[in-house]
Order: C-alpha cells, then sequence, then structure tokens
C-alpha cells in the first residue's frame, strides 16, 4: 500500500514537471512574439471589412500589409477564420510557406510559391465573410515561423496548427467586423 502511494506522488510530481516544462515553453514563445504587424489599406483593425471582399460583393481577398518580419523566418502562415460562426470557428483562408521576404498580399491574390490549403467551404481558395445573421468577427491570423511546413494540398487550419508549434518566433493579428445585410 505504501509503495502505491509513493509510486503515486512519483508519477504526480513527474507529470507536473513536464506539464510546467511545456508551459514555460509556450510563455517563452508567447513572450517572443516581436514586432510582427499585420494591417490592410482596405479596414482598420475592429472597423467593418468592405462588402467587395465579402459574399456580397468580389469575395476576394483584402490587400495585407506585414511588417516587422523576425530575422530568422524562413516562411509565414496566415488563417483567416469567424469564431463566431454558429456551429463554431469557421475558416476562410489557409496559407503557408509564404516568402519570409513578402511585405505585402496583394488584393486576389496568393504571394508566389505559398500554398493553400481547404477552407470550411472545401476550396482551396480565401472566401470572404458571409455571416447568416449578426456581426461577426473576422481573424486574419499572421505567422513567422523559423521553418518551410511540409504539408499536403488538401491541409486544413487544423493541420497547420499542429505543424507550428516550436516554430512561432511571431505572430499578429488583424480583426475585421462584417454584418450581412
Amino acid at each position: 500500500m505504501k509503495k502505491t502511494a509513493i509510486i503515486a506522488i512519483l508519477v504526480f510530481i513527474l507529470v507536473g514537471g513536464i506539464l510546467s516544462y511545456f508551459q514555460l515553453s509556450n510563455k517563452k514563445e508567447a513572450q517572443t512574439m516581436g514586432n510582427l504587424k499585420l494591417s490592410s489599406p482596405a479596414f482598420l483593425e475592429n472597423t467593418e471589412i468592405p462588402d467587395k471582399y465579402t459574399c456580397k460583393g468580389e469575395n476576394i481577398n483584402p490587400a495585407l500589409s506585414i511588417k516587422g518580419v523576425p530575422e530568422r523566418t524562413k516562411t509565414l502562415a496566415l488563417i483567416v477564420d469567424d469564431p463566431d460562426a454558429p456551429r463554431g470557428t469557421w475558416v476562410h483562408w489557409v496559407v503557408w510557406n509564404i516568402p519570409a521576404e513578402t511585405k505585402t498580399i496583394t488584393e486576389n491574390s496568393v504571394p508566389p510559391g505559398a500554398r493553400q490549403g481547404l477552407n470550411d467551404f472545401n476550396q482551396q481558395e480565401y472566401s470572404g465573410p458571409c455571416p447568416p445573421s449578426g456581426t461577426h468577427r473576422y481573424m486574419f491570423k499572421l505567422y513567422a515561423l523559423d521553418t518551410t511546413l511540409v504539408l499536403n494540398e488538401n491541409s486544413k487550419k487544423e493541420n497547420v496548427e499542429k505543424a507550428m508549434p516550436g516554430h512561432i518566433l511571431a505572430q499578429a493579428r488583424l480583426m475585421g467586423l462584417y454584418t450581412k445585410r
């Protein structure tokens, strides 16, 4: 009985140590998010995304500006999603292996050399905001990575997110709003 209790305590300490290590690793990564900035000439942070970039307009990606990419960055990844969707977060665009020297992503384009994955419309492209009702937030999340992601063309947001831990040098977010009229 005493031996079982000692083993249980040792397992508890070991598991706690492992969890603490990963939490410290994540904190270190979060603390070194750097000066990466993502913006758009089409809309400002926390403002309405113009109809042109939604299902009511041309349904093309807005132009994006990237600044402050860390020196050791090999590639960038971009995920655009809607956390307010009725059935959970809805993914609108997944792009990875964007060249580190990319300063802009022009309207209706994907940077040369970048790869697009499947969004929740089951398409390998940008699909703009199209909420069923109410105002939704659209998160444009940019990640500076110290690696090139090896993923197949049918990869989704989850696959990209699973491949990034330990490789994120910096991250930035731009949030736009849209209300379907």
